[in-house]
């Protein structure tokens, strides 16, 4: 299989306002100019009120634009949402879909995630989706088959591989400051290369990330890790100077 280039991707969650929020994704831009783009694609997915300024900032630089969510529908009587259509319009390329806090905060299921993937590819959007198990689950020898049945269920294999990227985020190392061990990530990042190959050449290609309390201490060694593509970054990546070194750590 042919070296898949490496992505980071910086969620910002409910953090950031006007006031902040764009110096930080200039930042970002500073420390690109002054030190050079690293090997890695970089995104950064601000909440929704920042997406308007942090795309004008980004235009036209080597730096992406994502969503933290969208609507299945691409329009209609759903008040508080967002569609794909408009994310794409606004400057997306990118949207993350099925993160365990939008599950556990909002009871999404993985059909209601599989619906808003197709709604994204649809519209040209490359889709991140979230798996992972609870800290019970793991406990209860469960993991392999809880991704497994997520990935099935959540990105089916109708999908477009060509703008899928699979996010491993165990549940319990999320802004815990815990974070899987090497051997953990491995044997689930491995499990799930080998159930997205069983699908076909095209599937064998998509990226895995993993997220979970990365951070630049850890990232050197969890990038060098078998199968792990990149990170998918949280509380680090409002520190840009951390999140940078994440993006370095990337070979």
């Amino acid at each position: 299989m042919a070296e898949l280039r490496p992505l980071v991707a910086g969620n910002w969650k409910m953090n950031g306002l006007l006031a902040d929020g764009p110096d930080r994704a200039r930042d970002l831009l500073t420390l690109v100019e002054r030190k050079g783009a690293p090997h890695a694609e970089i995104l950064l997915f601000p909440p929704a009120t920042l997406l308007a300024p942090v795309a004008e900032i980004l235009r036209s630089s080597a730096i992406g634009l994502g969503a933290q969510d969208c609507h299945s529908a691409e329009t209609g009587a759903h008040t508080g949402d967002i569609s794909a259509a408009m994310l794409a319009e606004i400057g997306c390329s990118h949207v993350i879909l099925g993160h365990s806090e939008r599950r556990r905060d909002h009871g999404e299921t993985s059909a209601q995630v599989a619906a808003k993937l197709a709604a994204a590819q649809g519209q040209g959007l490359t889709a991140i989706v979230c798996l992972g198990e609870t800290l019970e689950e793991r406990d209860a020898g469960r993991t392999l088959a809880v991704v497994e049945t997520q990935l099935a269920e959540s990105a089916p294999a109708g999908a477009m591989p060509g703008r899928l990227v699979i996010a491993y985020e165990p549940v319990w190392a999320i802004g815990t400051g815990r974070t899987a061990t090497e051997e953990q990530v491995a044997e689930v990042h491995g499990h799930l290369r080998g159930l997205l190959a069983a699908r076909g050449a095209e599937f064998a290609t998509v990226r895995l990330l993993y997220g979970g309390s990365v951070n630049a201490g850890n990232a050197e060694n969890l990038m060098a890790v078998a199968n792990v593509d990149g990170a998918l970054v949280g509380g680090a990546s409002l520190k840009i100077e951390d999140f940078w070194t994440i993006a370095g750590s990337c070979h």
